[in-house]
């Protein structure tokens, strides 16, 4: 059992439901291996336990920037050291096997030898909240350009009554029209393409207007301007 009195480290092996911890004294001696759920109150837990063993020196904690993110947040705020700690290495798992356990004590060794310094990104100002706002925009970005083309596709083999009253307009144009497209009574094809046309045409208005709510974003982009200056 590690000292009460001494300084520790620990090692966790993050998962999305289970994290699996690891204590070392500051002469690299196993202390214990315990799981904790991945919730909040878990990594409370994570802490307290570590806690019973003495003063926590540092941490290494896997996938800061995935499934260890939270617990990487709830370290800090606790004053814990925290440090990014990638894949055990490829020795110590043919020798050892590969179990969460032996990579849990793997990235406490990490941190103890100093093989690990990265300091994990803090996951709670303005960048990070720009990079999750980014990822909705990219992604109604990409669906708005797969809209327009499949609108244009549609257009191609659309009936000549149709695309020829359409085919010159601009784009933005294009797609105004596109909604008003008349359907024609007992023309299943004609019906079928004005339809189709004018989906497509909304479903890119929709994404055009959701691309462009940025506003809220402003004060965020000039705080970032601010601290990282180009």
């Amino acid at each position: 059992m590690v000292s009460d009195k001494a300084a520790i480290v620990i090692g966790v092996d993050t998962h999305k439901d289970m994290h699996v911890a690891a204590v070392l004294n500051m002469v690299g001696r196993l202390g214990e291996v315990h799981s904790f759920p991945t919730t909040v109150a878990g990594c409370q837990q994570l802490m307290d336990w570590a806690c019973q063993f003495g003063p926590v020196a540092g941490a290494g904690v896997e996938g800061t920037g995935c499934y260890g993110a939270g617990l990487a947040r709830a370290l800090r705020a606790a004053g814990v050291k925290v440090v990014e700690v990638n894949r055990p290495n490829r020795q110590l798992r043919r020798r050892r096997g590969k179990t969460d356990a032996v990579d849990a004590e793997a990235a406490a060794r990490s941190v103890l030898a100093s093989w690990s310094s990265a300091v994990p990104k803090s996951g709670d100002g303005p960048v990070e909240a720009l990079r999750i706002v980014k990822i909705a925009k990219d992604s109604a970005v990409k669906a708005r350009v797969q809209a327009v083309n499949q609108l244009r596709t549609v257009l191609v083999t659309a009936p000549a009554h149709i695309r020829e009253c359409l085919e010159h307009l601009s784009p933005s144009r294009l797609v105004t029209r596109c909604t008003m497209v008349p359907r024609v009574p007992g023309r299943t094809v004609e019906t079928a393409t004005a339809d189709a046309l004018g989906r497509l045409a909304r479903r890119i208005q929709s994404l055009q207007a959701e691309i462009g709510l940025r506003r809220h974003l402003r004060p965020t982009r000039r705080r970032v301007r601010y601290r990282f200056p180009l």
